[in-house]
């Protein structure tokens, strides 16, 4: 069973914000890899993403858009489930807390 991933209008929404359109083509290609794959664990998402940084919670943050934007997504492997939880500029990444979001 391939991964699942909620929920697509998060990510359009951010990349049909005024300014944010350069995020849209990274954020399409993200999630289809992520739709069409079967990550049982963190090292099958890192064998995918090798940038991709994890951290508590079993959340993971993807580098969108050559750096300009992160994405962070909480996975439940066991039920092939990913939750965007957040995407914004670094900036706005500093000023959340990733382990809670």
């Amino acid at each position: 069973m391939a991964m699942r991933i909620l929920a697509l209008g998060t990510l359009r929404a951010h990349w049909t914000q005024p300014g944010r359109a350069d995020s849209e083509r990274s954020l399409i290609e993200w999630y289809r890899t992520a739709e069409t794959a079967m990550w049982a664990s963190p090292a099958d998402v890192k064998a995918t993403y090798g940038n991709a940084s994890f951290v508590a919670n079993n959340r993971v943050v993807f580098n969108i858009a050559g750096n300009k934007y992160r994405l962070v997504v909480a996975f439940r492997y066991e039920k092939q489930l990913g939750f965007v939880r957040f995407i914004g500029t670094h900036a706005e990444y500093d000023e959340i807390d990733v382990t809670t979001i």
